[in-house]
């Protein structure tokens, strides 16, 4: 994809942020919302394989109904012009992977954090009966603020997919690959639990537990070898710590916690000091089974023979090569038959074109849709929300309209829909705390930014005083953003000077405000004993907390330094001497 295209004629690519062994990802504006999104479009080497095709869709359909804080969100699925496409919520961040490569093991709380939020994303999945199944650092994202998010459910599988039976692929990397699939048996919800505890283990230690030369040989490790001490390797792990990577890689599933949610509890208490002291787990059930013991070994025979070229096998090569050959010459003449055979049987009964009906923006749904099952047309409606649309109106339209198409394809309209959204009142006048927390409680994010005002104003603390979205325009929920305005009360310095206030009055409004008072006391003939002379704060400043004012307050004059003296007090005091 090029920058500047169309996806379902709504997401405009910007460019390319990755590429998967089954899609590449694209960051692309959202032109209805007006948002970035992250567009995932099946390479087109696979588009034509219906067992891909499958595998996408159904990421697509077992992620779309998660809602979590640590997963990342899907907001749309569909096909446009043969381009199979997921839209996805779009994460500024980078992998945990690139994170451990960057700094190796992580601390003991930032590996614990983690660790809670990923198992509180892949308990959510599995209340909705869906297993990641590829549970890696490659597939966690993790934000500048430390939040994380889980993505890439390529190939999860809800609980009741009859594929779960299937036992002849194992998908994931096999670095994180539980022994149950690595023995060619099917997934369950302890599974994610092992590749949880293997992601632990890597990111106390900066490492993954095994390594070989081959996915073969790696997956015989996790069937047969003990994962290494992680307390041997970092002695800043408590064992009550390394005791939940232990019993979330036994290999026995019965050794397992039963649930994500219980791994999540145990993660929640393990830096507790009444743990400090806890003792290594010792499993309750055997580890391997004769079973296992089957399989490493014909897992074993394959790597061996994988690896193996006997002097036979190149005597003979010769032969092999012209025996092949004819049989390929036998196949591709079949092959050329029955090629023209089919090119008879469809060019006879040849679906003709037709043109996608115009003038259908702006159309209601049911007038749309019945313009285009007029034209052989299959309709097919998704809803979203724009402020500049009414609703029930389309808002566009895929393929284009006057576009060629075959007869009986289907074509895609988006209409405007006010499900999920909620009128905005004017709350001027009304208390923040009590607003904040009704919108808060539908999903809107609340910004609130403070107005300050004077007692004079007559407006109450905390009123709201203006609002960003006007009364009557609509906001998604889950997604609507409104800035709050709100009233908060200053105070100013009065004019101590006025000779309406005294020492215990300026003291009490000290008091009141938090502020450090100190009181001067200055002779001065102009002022009458306790009178205000003058105030470190000016009269009107705006008063805060923590700061110091300085009042200097009038005292009587002394007469120690007049020398003149009454006579009768003299005489007085001669006649006592």
């Amino acid at each position: 994809m090029n920058k500047g295209e169309l996806i379902d004629n709504r997401y405009k690519i910007i460019k390319p942020i990755g590429e998967g062994g089954m899609a590449n990802v694209y960051l692309a504006w959202d032109t209805i919302l007006e948002r970035e999104v992250a567009v995932k479009i099946l390479r087109g080497d696979l588009a034509g394989d219906e067992k891909f095709v499958r595998r996408f869709q159904r990421e697509a359909n077992s992620a779309s109904s998660l809602r979590h804080p640590n997963i990342v969100e899907m907001y749309d699925v569909g096909e446009d012009n043969g381009k199979y496409f997921i839209v996805m919520e779009y994460i500024n961040g980078k992998t945990l992977k690139s994170l451990i490569k960057k700094r190796g093991a992580l601390n003991l709380n930032e590996a614990i954090d983690i660790m809670m939020q990923l198992t509180s994303g892949i308990a959510c999945a599995h209340d909705s009966y869906i297993i990641h199944r590829d549970i890696k650092p490659q597939n966690v994202m993790i934000l500048e603020d430390g939040r994380v998010k889980i993505t890439d459910f390529g190939i999860a599988m809800a609980l009741n997919n009859n594929e779960l039976t299937q036992t002849n692929s194992v998908m994931g990397s096999v670095h994180y690959l539980p022994p149950e699939q690595a023995s060619g048996n099917g997934s369950t919800i302890k599974s994610d639990i092992y590749s949880l505890g293997i992601l632990m283990f890597e990111l106390l230690t900066g490492k993954v537990p095994f390594k070989g030369e081959n996915a073969v040989e790696i997956a015989i490790k996790h069937m047969r070898d003990q994962i290494p001490s992680v307390v041997e390797i970092n002695n800043s792990v408590p064992q009550s710590v390394e005791n939940i990577i232990l019993r979330a890689c036994a290999k026995n599933p019965k050794n397992r916690y039963d649930s994500v949610s219980e791994m999540y509890e145990d993660l929640k208490t393990s830096l507790d000091p009444s743990r400090l002291n806890e003792k290594r787990l010792v499993y309750k059930y055997p580890e391997h089974s004769l079973d296992d013991t089957k399989t490493i070994t014909k897992l074993e025979s394959r790597e061996i023979k994988n690896k193996s070229l006997t002097m036979d096998d190149s005597q003979n090569s010769d032969t092999k090569i012209n025996t092949a050959l004819k049989i390929v010459g036998v196949v591709c003449i079949i092959i050329v038959l029955i090629g023209l055979i089919f090119i008879w049987i469809f060019s006879s009964g040849k679906t003709k074109n037709v043109f996608v009906p115009s003038d259908i923006i702006g159309l209601s749904e049911k007038d749309a849709c019945k313009k285009i099952e007029k034209s052989g047309l299959v309709c097919n409606v998704k809803y979203a929300y724009n402020e500049e649309y009414d609703e029930d109106v389309v808002m566009s339209i895929s393929p284009k309209s006057s576009s060629k198409v075959k007869e009986g394809n289907t074509v895609t309209i988006t209409v405007s829909s006010f499900e999920n959204t909620i009128e905005v009142e004017d709350y001027t006048g009304k208390k923040l705390d009590v607003i904040k927390a009704e919108l808060e409680s539908m999903g809107i994010r609340v910004v609130t930014t403070p107005k300050k005002v004077t007692e004079e104003d007559n407006i109450e603390e905390n009123t709201i005083v203006a609002q960003s979205v006007e009364e009557g325009n609509r906001l998604q929920k889950d997604n609507g953003v409104i800035e709050l305005t709100y009233a908060t009360i200053i105070v100013v310095y009065p004019d101590f000077t006025d000779g309406s206030y005294d020492r215990d009055l300026i003291q009490q409004f000290c008091d009141d405000n938090k502020i450090t008072c100190i009181f001067k006391e200055e002779e001065d003939n102009k002022f009458k004993p306790g009178d205000v002379i003058s105030q470190s704060r000016g009269f009107g400043d705006e008063v805060k907390s923590g700061t110091t004012l300085t009042v200097t307050i009038a005292v009587e004059v002394s007469n120690e330094n007049n020398d003149e003296k009454p006579d009768d007090d003299m005489t007085d005091k001669e006649g006592t001497n």
